[in-house]
């Protein structure tokens, strides 16, 4: 008789290569789904908690800044009655204030997302990426809407004497979202991990509202100062912005190239350093 042990079948069934793609292919699935609903999720929480949780909250989210624009144009339309380019200093104010605005808003609240919703990390179905992308989504739209408001009642109030390019003003809004959402996403990573970081960028951003060319034009900008301020990227998103209201207004200088090359680099490496150290700023 042999010495070799008879052969006993397995008490599980191997995983034979047949079974392991299908379930890679379920599990990523259902994490995609799991993803989808948390994001959808936090929307909504973005929705009730923007400006109170009472009936019709989220209006106001899109009221307040349409009335603070409309606003300080109105102040300022009466001391400066001859805008640089143009005949209507309302439009004028008002394609440089709209991305300006969006660009403040996206990058402001994408910065404070980790922050915010860190008691909700701690569950396992939201990551600080759910958390990032629901703001970026949520804000984007509330600043589209402020947009239309603002451009459709000055245009259909007064004579502005333009001529609108639908695809212009959305490559500007989209320069606005890019760069808000680079600068956010790096700022959410520095605002957990360095508590004086936030006082000082907001000493720092403090100077964009007259560095921007809300009031004047980039090409009216002597030089040495028109060299530093190209670096300045909402410039060159105001500059996409007027030019595709006002087509005598050539803008030459709007580079697309270094805009969208400072926005996705600026997401690229905000993410490596979440990706890296969310755990231990999760729990720190």
């Amino acid at each position: 008789m042999s010495d070799t042990p008879p052969f006993r079948k397995p008490a599980f069934p191997t995983q034979t290569r047949a079974t392991r793609p299908r379930q890679l292919k379920e599990v990523r699935k259902h994490r995609s789904h799991a993803s989808f609903r948390a994001i959808t999720a936090l929307i909504l929480r973005e929705m009730q908690t923007s400006n109170g949780r009472g009936r019709g909250s989220y209006i106001w989210a899109i009221l307040e800044p349409v009335g603070g624009i409309v606003m300080l144009t109105m102040i300022f339309s009466l001391g400066f009655r001859a805008p640089p380019i143009g005949t209507n200093f309302a439009i004028f104010y008002a394609t440089g204030m709209v991305p300006f605005m969006a660009y403040m808003d996206i990058s402001g609240k994408v910065s404070n997302a980790v922050g915010y919703s860190k008691p909700l990390l701690a569950y396992p179905a939201v990551t600080f990426m759910d958390a990032l992308i629901a703001r970026v989504i949520f804000n984007t739209i509330t600043q589209l809407m402020v947009a239309i408001v603002i451009f459709t009642g000055i245009c259909m109030m007064m004579e502005t004497r333009t001529e609108p390019q639908i695809g212009g003003i959305a490559l500007a809004m989209l320069m606005a979202v890019t760069i808000g959402t680079g600068v956010g996403v790096m700022n959410s990573f520095l605002f957990q991990a360095f508590d004086w970081w936030q006082s000082i960028w907001s000493i720092l951003t403090r100077p964009l509202f007259l560095l921007s060319g809300l009031f004047f034009i980039f090409d009216d900008v002597p030089q040495p100062y028109q060299d530093w301020l190209w670096y300045n990227p909402l410039i060159h998103v105001i500059g996409q912005m007027r030019r595709s209201f006002f087509p005598s207004y050539i803008g030459d200088y709007v580079s697309l190239a270094y805009l969208f090359g400072v926005g996705m680099g600026l997401t690229a490496l905000g993410m490596a350093l979440l990706v890296r150290y969310h755990r231990d700023l999760q729990y720190s």
